[in-house]
């Protein structure tokens, strides 16, 4: 290895050992990066929920007769259902779940409208997704609504003629923990990275250690990776925490490969700390970069998708949710973590991923520059 890069790699190593210890060695810094993470990972597991008023499903109507077509009538009537797919085989049913375009899947079996007509229960086959867990359960619930309408609408029926049958994908007793829980080991190390990043710069200008930084041998380009790598390697052990909280503490499973999530928040990981660095160089002290911090989260928390459904949104917000990253993380961990999807899978959660490093990282770079000119 040349000597050059060996110097260069040296130089990075002292830097990021200087930026860890700035960290750490504070025993309120230590206390500020573990326990919030810990309690908020606690706190959303036991406590929050959300539920949908928009829901997508798809149909595959064997039986093709005048009841079952009645039936969705009332379904499409209420409002809030929205048919996606009509399909034409039951192995059409695992494409439209999985690939998250329908909440549920109404089967109509080919004898429903023949059981009917004898008075005998016809069974309605429910599939649905449960990584949107309460979603799916309040969706359920509305089916069975309609379905007791219809019921009652029959003449002389002496028992409810159509039965639901109900199964659930990916999270089979609809837990809302199983869906928050996943979307949690993105979001809560995203707070914390961003701040961490943020204050990087704006700390050290502060505290008059930044000019020290302008006699050194480092380039613009070094301190930038020397600033980034703390911060990654920081959220990626804050996700690692709030995965084994979700895994061994709530008994959540994991179905899918360990290596396909962290490729996934490495990349996630590194567009936070490309915007936290942003603002950081952009801040003139710690309680600007605070403030921007602050302002730039809420927005991209609510427009995530972990409290409110994404198409539950207006329009111009689902439109604004491509400019954030979490959304896709979230969407990715979910994915990996309930359903098992592989990289070949989630790899378009991961262009956002590099979008916005490819943005926030040189802006960072150029500010840096800008300050040390």
């Amino acid at each position: 290895m040349p000597a050059s890069l060996l110097d260069i790699l040296r130089r990075l190593a002292n830097l990021c050992r200087k930026e860890l210890l700035a960290v750490l060695q504070d025993p309120a810094s230590r206390v500020v990066l573990v326990v919030p993470a810990l309690l908020q990972s606690l706190l959303f597991g036991y406590g929050a929920t959300f539920d949908l008023t928009d829901v997508p499903y798809a149909v595959l109507d064997q039986s093709r007769g005048e009841a079952s077509t009645r039936l969705l009538a009332h379904l499409d009537g209420t409002g809030v259902f929205q048919r996606v797919a009509t399909l034409q085989a039951p192995r059409q049913m695992a494409e439209v779940i999985d690939a998250g375009d329908a909440l549920l899947v109404l089967h109509f079996p080919p004898d429903f409208e023949r059981r009917l007509s004898a008075g005998q229960p016809a069974p309605l086959q429910l599939v649905l997704d449960g990584r949107n867990s309460t979603t799916a359960g309040n969706a359920a619930a509305q089916v069975r609504a309609v379905v007791a309408a219809f019921n009652a609408a029959l003449p002389g029926a002496a028992k409810p003629p159509v039965t639901v049958l109900s199964r659930a994908w990916f999270n089979p007793n609809l837990e809302t923990r199983w869906n928050i829980m996943p979307g949690l080991i993105a979001s809560l190390s995203m707070l914390q990275v961003m701040m961490l990043a943020a204050l990087s710069v704006a700390r050290e200008r502060e505290q008059g250690t930044f000019d020290q930084l302008l006699v050194t041998p480092y380039t613009p380009r070094m301190l930038l990776v020397g600033k980034a790598l703390p911060s990654m390697l920081i959220g990626l052990l804050q996700s690692s925490l709030i995965l084994l909280v979700a895994r061994f503490w709530f008994g959540i499973p994991m179905v899918g490969s360990p290596w396909t999530l962290y490729a996934g928040l490495l990349l996630f990981t590194l567009a936070v700390v490309g915007t936290g660095l942003s603002i950081s160089a952009l801040s003139a002290n710690m309680q600007q970069a605070m403030l921007y911090t602050f302002v730039l989260l809420m927005p991209l928390v609510l427009l995530s998708g972990l409290a409110t459904p994404v198409r539950n949104m207006p329009e111009a917000f689902q439109v604004a949710t491509y400019a954030n990253p979490l959304r896709f993380a979230i969407d990715l961990v979910r994915r990996v973590y309930l359903e098992g999807a592989t990289l070949a899978q989630v790899w378009r959660d991961l262009v956002p991923f590099l979008c916005v490093a490819a943005v926030t990282l040189p802006l960072a770079g150029w500010l840096f520059r800008r300050r040390l000119v």
